[in-house]
């Protein structure tokens, strides 16, 4: 038999419903924010990522999966959205427009050699948003609470914000100086990757997962102590903006991020119930001048949707529709036609409707309308059918009314409205109906 590759999964059943709905709230979102959808190539040129994520990350060293394609040329799967999302800000030449900053966001899958574990997978997927062409400290607070309230809207009320600012070159050189002073006492102590992060990238020490509850980690140098004074006037901007917008946020110095573009702002969505992170992001001025396009000013933030995904399931968040509007029922051919049409005339009405296709017995067709917690039932006959009539049986209350057939959208526009209303009475409609009322 063959399996699915190690590190993937298939999405079916109630957890492709929770990520499709995931999904729509996203969308949903976006275009409340105005962002627009960008879509890049699943795979880009392996240089792209080794200048744009940087040679030191992890990401680049360890985990991106890297071929020749058949003219030779060196690829990769893209292992996160932000390096291609620039690269198509400038080969599209997005920078010649008068209507900066760009905001855009995406969702789509990424791909990262790593030990497969809950919540991280070699497939996985994600959402972001790039904003290109704003410095001021306002875009990075509504990019945070963009984030901020996307989970909030998913049921996650227990998302706090860890920020931390990395400050411009000036400030992160001197820091990076501090840090390497710092542990080089201890550097036999390290850990093997910590060790290799020393020259490469020491502010990666400090969230290190293995070493971090070491003694001497308590102690270490702070970025913000070694912030210019204009970098702190930026940091304590986004702050003071992110309080306007009730965003609730703790300053945490260990928040460096894994990726070497970034400057300034960087945080980390995290859940107070069980520590977890969902995701992250900051500010990254230099990526797009390091990618051979014009200087400019950027923010952004990536959030692993199968992990949102594992939350909401876990919690049992009940906002993922799991039902449908109405189930057809019939017995004969005759009654099989006018379930065909009526299930058509519903759904383009824009009704969610099942019915049955195997033939199953009216005993069978219930359990099946059970199965997708119908709310109501369409049962067929030919007796009424040669009337123009139907039966329609509230799921909920067990009440059934017949209706002349030609009415059903009426019907259904007026008792599917509001999920919790109780059916009210409702009119015999073979003695006709004044459809302009």
């Amino acid at each position: 038999m063959i399996s699915k590759p190690k590190g993937t999964v298939d999405l079916t059943d109630k957890r492709a419903r929770v990520f499709k709905y995931v999904e729509e709230v996203i969308d949903s979102c976006m275009e409340k924010y105005n962002y627009n959808y960008i879509r890049t190539p699943i795979f880009e040129a392996s240089l792209l990522f080794h200048r744009g994520i940087g040679n030191s990350t992890d990401i680049v060293t360890k985990e991106t999966y890297d071929f020749k394609d058949r003219g030779d040329r060196s690829i990769t799967l893209r292992p996160e959205g932000t390096a291609g999302v620039v690269r198509s800000y400038i080969e599209n030449k997005m920078y010649g427009t008068h209507n900066l900053p760009v905001k855009v966001y995406y969702n789509g899958t990424m791909y990262r050699y790593e030990r497969p574990q809950k919540g991280r997978l070699r497939e996985l997927s994600q959402y972001g948003v790039e904003v290109l062409g704003s410095s001021d400290p306002m875009m990075d607070a509504e990019v945070i609470s963009l984030a901020y309230n996307i989970n909030k809207m998913l049921g996650l009320d227990d998302t706090v914000v860890h920020i931390n600012s990395l400050g411009d070159k000036e400030s992160r050189d001197k820091y990076r100086e501090a840090l390497k002073s710092y542990f080089k006492p201890y550097l036999d102590d390290l850990c093997d990757d910590c060790k290799e992060r020393f020259d490469k990238n020491p502010l990666r020490i400090i969230d290190c997962k293995v070493d971090s509850d070491k003694d001497y980690f308590k102690d270490a140098p702070k970025i913000l102590d070694y912030l210019n004074e204009e970098s702190k006037e930026h940091f304590e901007k986004v702050c003071e903006y992110l309080d306007i917008l009730e965003v609730k946020y703790v300053i945490d110095s260990k928040i460096v991020r894994g990726l070497d573009y970034y400057n300034h702002t960087v945080f980390e969505l995290m859940t107070t119930d069980n520590n977890l992170a969902l995701g992250g992001g900051g500010r990254y001025d230099n990526l797009v001048s390091t990618l051979d396009g014009p200087s400019t000013a950027c923010v952004g933030f990536a959030v692993g949707l199968d992990r949102l995904v594992d939350e909401i399931i876990e919690r049992d968040i009940d906002n993922v529709r799991n039902d449908i509007d109405a189930f057809i029922m019939y017995v004969n051919e005759d009654e099989k036609k006018n379930a065909i049409y009526l299930a058509n005339l519903l759904r383009m009405s824009g009704f969610v409707i099942e019915t049955e296709y195997t033939e199953r017995s009216l005993k069978s067709q219930f359990k099946r309308a059970d199965y997708f917690n119908s709310k109501y039932l369409i049962l067929l006959n030919s007796d009424d059918l040669n009337e123009g009539l139907i039966t329609i049986k509230n799921n909920k209350t067990k009440e059934e009314e017949k209706i002349m057939m030609e009415y059903v959208i009426y019907y259904f526009d007026e008792h599917i409205s509001d999920d919790n209303l109780p059916v009210e009475e409702y009119h015999n409609h073979s003695e006709g109906c004044d459809c302009d009322e």
